[in-house]
């Protein structure tokens, strides 16, 4: 073949590739994207199979925006960062109508004092809100150049190749525009399903939910384990654009969005009024379940752009926007029995064993009645239909009982004499002043068992794979008794123990051995098990003393003077170290791990004198990390809001803790305000 033919056919070749992309790209954008398909399935792989055999065949035709690249390319080593071109919010919550009507009153006011603009002569948009993963897509002259996570909002990963493979992301607009616009990334109902089975056959362990599936599809370093997980999308904001005018309103931008090709929600509505929005949130409060997505609320936005402008944003929040969030999830479920639970420190505590039963995204089988007096004040009893709740970082709880389903055959609450783990004659008795019960014989095994398990859990010992089930074998064939001994512990005394092989043993004793080179002195405290040191007031007592000789010897006025401890707790610690046995177990821990003093010393003063409550999922941070800023900076971490807590730091999805903050009052920070005032 002459050179003149051969370039002949390859500028044939060239124009049927660039005829097939732009079929191949129509019809994939009608059936991922539309839901209008006109061609088959085995015509539209036809098509697609020739594409893939041409550009084989010239690889001087090869465009990375073709159809064919969205199978993925090689696996990453990791993630790299990306700074934000526009800074990414979150939108505040709300839970009710009425605080929906405050955010809407809020919003007039400031444009009667900020602006020029009629503070009432505006409409707004409901948008379903997507529990899903939210994506940044960066596209120059209408090419797909950078996709990546929210991270921080300031930071966040690329994952750019991970978001080629989603059919429904446009590798290529339909015009030639720069633009950056923000969506969530989603798994339906069905895929989540299908997911889960294939890890349940490869005894992998099983997503939570949806959300959880798509969060960690995405984070794969290998882009043709996502490309498998046939993730979706939907596009609502344009965050930038260049090459056309933005639109006016917030409708006519989701009209342009699915103009240039994204896959824009279907169900989005313009209101005149707050009722409106309230009719269109009751609608899908009910339908929420037939979609194939999550959704757990609706976004309201202010439709007009001017007015989105003029009200601008907070530290945190966008002012023109709020999510409207749906109650927590409730399903019905029966209460089997009622058993006994002993903690560490000989509390005994109810628990509901219910009819196992799906809520919020897990399946649930037990739940703590507390004590006492909660069971009574709910009247549960044995064999009652209950309503149980869960949202967020909520713990499974049961908030109220079916009475019209009684039968009359259900055994109403009493609390036990004895319980036989409490040990001894199983004896338990009422502590003064609370609404709690412990066992009298404080030695018994169960005791004992638990704060083994507590003092090696991750919150303090850290020892991988040193769960409470080994923990209890290493008891029962005498290999260990007390807290000392699990540090003495050598291959020979694992060898031949059920389920330990050379790998098990060799990890675990180098989990041992790692563990004991360092120990927080707060975590030491809290390995004790001492009544009333939990993790904030071990926190106090490792700012406060500079040795466990020095704590050891602490008279009650001194630990009365540190700010959070009281005459009880001090008369605990006290009484604790007053015991020989328990001096030895110290002199013995001593002996065998390094402690590290003077790691919980203020670093900053940002927070000094404040307590912080955290719910919801941070972008960044892990639970943690934010309490060690949190202590580093001065500040207490509290498990409940009330009147004298000073912040709530909130993530994605937060609990009750949210909206108790809203009624006090209490400050809402997210991370990046958080870092923010700690500098």
């Amino acid at each position: 073949m002459s050179a003149m033919a051969k370039r002949r056919g390859v500028s044939e070749m060239r124009a049927r590739v660039a005829k097939l992309r732009a079929l191949v790209g129509e019809h994939s954008h009608r059936y991922h994207v539309l839901d209008a398909p006109t061609i088959s399935d085995e015509a539209y792989d036809s098509l697609l199979h020739e594409l893939i055999e041409l550009e084989a065949r010239y690889p001087e035709l090869a465009d990375p925006h073709s159809p064919t690249q969205r199978v993925g390319g090689t696996p990453l080593e990791k993630f790299e960062k990306v700074r934000h071109v526009v800074a990414q919010w979150s939108f505040d919550n709300v839970f009710s109508t009425e605080e929906l009507y405050a955010w809407s009153e809020r919003a007039q006011r400031y444009l009667a004092k900020e602006s020029d603009l009629d503070p009432q002569a505006f409409t707004y948009v409901a948008e379903h809100k997507i529990d899903g993963l939210k994506i940044i897509l960066t596209y120059k002259k209408g090419l797909l150049v950078q996709g990546a996570t929210r991270g921080d909002g300031v930071i966040g990963e690329n994952i750019t190749q991970n978001l080629r493979t989603i059919a429904s992301i446009p590798l290529v607009l339909t015009e030639e525009v720069d633009c950056i616009v923000g969506g969530e990334a989603w798994l339906s109902h069905k895929e989540f399903e299908r997911i889960n089975e294939e890890r349940r056959e490869n005894d992998e362990p099983l997503f939570a939910n949806s959300r959880n599936a798509a969060a960690g599809s995405l984070r794969q370093l290998d882009p043709k384990i996502v490309a498998s997980r046939k993730l979706d999308t939907f596009i609502y904001d344009l965050e930038r654009l260049e090459g056309l005018p933005m639109p006016a309103t917030q409708e006519e931008e989701l009209e342009l969005l699915a103009r240039l090709g994204f896959k824009v929600n279907p169900h989005n509505r313009v209101c005149t009024t707050l009722e409106a929005v309230c009719d269109f949130y009751g609608e899908w409060l009910g339908q929420r379940h037939a979609l194939p997505v999550d959704i757990d609320g609706i976004v309201v936005k202010i439709n007009e752009r001017r007015y989105q402008e003029a009200l601008g944003f907070t530290a945190k929040a966008p002012r023109f926007a709020i999510a409207f969030k749906f109650p927590a999830e409730r399903v019905t479920t029966k209460v089997e029995d009622i058993a006994f639970q002993v903690g560490r420190t000989g509390v005994v505590t109810p628990v509901a064993h219910l009819t196992p039963v799906s809520v919020a995204g897990s399946t649930v089988s037990r739940a703590t009645l507390h004590n006492e007096d909660q069971v009574k004040r709910l009247d549960v009893r044995v064999g009652d239909t209950v309503v149980l709740q869960k949202a967020g970082d909520v713990i499974p709880e049961i908030v109220s009982v079916v009475t019209e389903l009684r039968s009359g055959h259900e055994k109403p609450f009493r609390m036990p004499k004895k319980i036989p783990e409490c040990g001894g004659d199983g004896r338990i008795e009422r502590i003064p002043g609370e609404a709690a019960w412990r066992c009298k014989d404080r030695s018994a095994p169960a005791i004992h068992r638990r704060t083994l398990h507590f003092a090696v859990s991750k919150q303090v010992l850290n020892i991988d794979g040193l769960g409470p089930r080994i923990i209890d074998q290493l008891l029962a064939e005498g290999k260990i008794r007390t807290l000392p001994d699990i540090f003495t512990l050598t291959p020979a005394d694992l060898e031949g123990l059920e389920g330990f092989k050379d790998k098990a043993i060799t990890n675990l004793v180098q989990a041992i051995a790692r563990a004991k080179e360092r120990v927080p002195f707060a975590r030491f405290l809290m390995a004790l098990s001492i009544d009333g040191v939990g993790e904030e007031t071990a926190h106090l007592l490792a700012e406060r003393f500079e040795t466990i000789e020095a704590l050891a010897h602490a008279t009650p006025d001194t630990l009365t003077a540190i700010y959070g401890i009281g005459e009880k707790v001090a008369s605990a610690i006290l009484d604790w170290f007053a015991l020989p046995e328990n001096i030895e177990l110290v002199d013995r821990l001593c002996a065998l791990v390094t402690i590290e003093y003077g790691a919980a010393r203020v670093s900053s003063d940002a927070l000094a004198g404040k307590t912080v409550v955290i719910t919801g999922t941070l972008p960044t941070l892990s639970r943690e990390d934010a309490k060690a800023l949190i202590r580093n900076a001065g500040g207490a971490v509290a498990s409940s809001v009330s009147k004298k807590t000073d912040y709530v730091l909130a993530g994605e999805n937060p609990g009750s803790k949210y909206s108790d903050a809203q009624k006090l009052d209490v400050p809402i920070l997210d991370e990046k305000v958080l870092r923010a005032m700690l500098g």
